[in-house]
């Protein structure tokens, strides 16, 4: 792959492996990024793994653990690939608080992340706090991306950082301070509906409705950038969020209903296990959003290949940084494939 002006990156979970999804069975060819989750933190600074066994020990890949085989497959196939290790995660973020609020624990985490970047040969670290809850959380989060770039120098290594788009959290964020401090922030432009939102709706729209049924509705990926840029991000560090699976809404066919529950793990269907049987999909060009309805699912929100290559090119006219996957091992392969839908419109000369 030609380098890409663009970041066309991907999550992969690495408990994933449990299910077969290795690191190979990503779509590698046209992924720049693979953001490896998830290393936890502790309120010290020290760090461990979240699983052992599947970082290091697991048989993947003609080799020992995943982490082992991210390595292998940069070096001998796919040159061109960043691997950055991302800390903390939705269930590991409590520690921050209390980690992020000393002075000495962020120069130990700092100095550990460090150290296992360069021990595993990795590019670089995203920070995955969700999230900073209140203004001294804020302040404190600017400091520790600042300490974490003081010990991982660009263009040497690599600083991300990912957040919610939502103002609850940024609100308590100088959020221009902290993109000075790294290369980009993953700006989680999905999970705008879901159980806890009372009514159906879809959970990864580009733009909102003229006449939004409720507060939820209101929120889009093009909301999401424009408060960035509003407060002085530059554009080229905003990377846009894909998500690769689908919220399920039962008892409804369609958006601003109230549904009855949802079904799949979580609520969640995986895309590459889509479309469910005796469901149809659709896709809405104007509000940039798709999904299906009927089957087991009921009403399902997700992207398809169309809405994505909508938000490639909402990148390129934007001139933002370009887009991620959670999760890159969730793809479907050929003519579904969503990291194919982007990557293909981002690297378009």
């Amino acid at each position: 792959m030609e380098d890409l002006n663009y970041v066309n990156g991907s999550y992969f979970p690495s408990w994933r492996i449990y299910r077969g999804q290795n690191p190979s069975s990503m779509n590698l060819a046209k992924t720049t990024h693979v953001f490896y989750a998830f290393l936890r933190v502790r309120s010290d600074g020290s760090i461990y793994h979240l699983d052992e066994k599947a970082d290091l020990q697991y048989p993947t890949n003609e080799t020992t653990g995943c982490l082992h085989a991210f390595r292998a497959l940069r070096d001998q196939q796919f040159p061109h690939l960043k691997l950055i290790v991302s800390i903390g995660g939705s269930s590991g973020s409590q520690p921050f608080k209390a980690l992020a609020s000393e002075r000495q624990s962020r120069r130990r985490l700092a100095q550990n992340m460090r150290q296992f970047v360069d021990q595993y040969k990795l590019n670089g670290v995203d920070v995955d706090w969700e999230h900073p809850s209140d203004p001294a959380d804020g302040r404190n989060y600017v400091l520790l991306l600042e300490e974490l770039r003081r010990s991982l120098p660009a263009p040497q290594y690599l600083l991300t950082t990912a957040l919610p788009v939502g103002e609850w959290c940024l609100k308590h964020i100088d959020v221009a301070k902290a993109a000075e401090h790294v290369d980009f922030v993953n700006l989680m432009c999905y999970d705008f509906a879901g159980p806890w939102t009372g009514l159906s709706g879809h959970q990864s729209q580009l733009y909102a409705p003229t006449r939004p049924f409720n507060d939820f509705a209101k929120r889009s990926g093009h909301d999401a950038v424009k408060y960035f840029l509003a407060r002085g991000v530059k554009s080229r560090k905003l990377v846009f969020g894909v998500p690769v699976y689908a919220r399920s809404f039962l008892g409804v066919d369609g958006v601003g209903q109230r549904f009855t529950g949802h079904s799949g793990e979580g609520g969640t269907f995986e895309y590459r296990d889509l479309p469910l049987s005796e469901a149809k999909e659709f896709s809405d060009p104007k509000l940039g959003a798709a999904g299906s309805v009927g089957g087991e699912g009921g009403f399902l929100s997700y992207d398809l290949p169309s809405t994505v290559q909508m938000k490639a090119e909402y990148v390129r006219a934007n001139n933002l940084g370009g887009l991620f996957y959670w999760t890159g091992v969730a793809d479907d392969a050929g003519p579904r494939s969503l990291v194919s839908a982007g990557y293909d419109v981002l690297s378009r000369v």
